[in-house]
């Protein structure tokens, strides 16, 4: 499907003019290691020149500490945000292009619960569950995992009655860094 690319996601709030209503998928991005911010923005981008995608929506920043396995050696906190998309791809097909976009950006898979450059996850898509061998939408942690929720509702606030109360449960809240100051943090 052609689109009409009007602008691109550079802040909370910030939408884009699409011709036709597609599938909207919403996903997470993390990162804890190198120039977090910029490998988060750098993934944004290369998202949004993906013709199968469009960025919609961008979240605040969140910082988050690192989520540990019991006994596991300390890491460097998280940035984490979220991502509406509109997308002309099947969720499998996404998660490749995501997957792809992670190697470019410098993503080794060396050991799970591992210190990351990148991170990017399915968290949500419109069209319903999607559970297939190695992709469970909504993420099978999602509800665990405030760092994720957080982005998610500020991109999706009409999945609030969904997940606001389990939100809550988490907290204490986590630490919102205005886009453009969080490697200063």
């Amino acid at each position: 499907a052609t689109r009409a690319k009007i602008a691109v996601a550079v802040g909370r709030g910030a939408r884009v003019a699409t011709e036709s209503a597609m599938p909207s998928a919403i996903i997470g991005l993390g990162s804890n290691l190198g120039s977090r911010e910029a490998l988060l923005r750098a993934a944004i981008r290369v998202l949004d020149t993906h013709p199968g995608i469009e960025v919609v929506e961008q979240s605040r920043l969140y910082k988050s500490p690192a989520l540990l396995p019991e006994g596991g050696a300390p890491q460097p906190d998280h940035l984490n945000a979220a991502l509406r998309l509109e997308v002309a791809l099947a969720p499998r097909a996404l998660l490749t292009v995501m997957q792809r976009v992670e190697q470019r950006l410098g993503r080794e898979r060396r050991e799970r619960w591992g210190p990351r450059t990148l991170d990017l996850d399915l968290l949500h898509w419109s069209e319903g569950p999607v559970d297939e061998v190695g992709l469970t939408v909504p993420h099978p942690g999602l509800e665990a995992r405030g760092f994720a929720l957080a982005p998610l509702l500020d991109v999706a606030p009409e999945l609030a009655d969904r997940y606001a109360s389990t939100l809550a449960a988490l907290r204490p809240p986590l630490e919102v860094i205005p886009w453009a100051h969080a490697e200063r943090t």
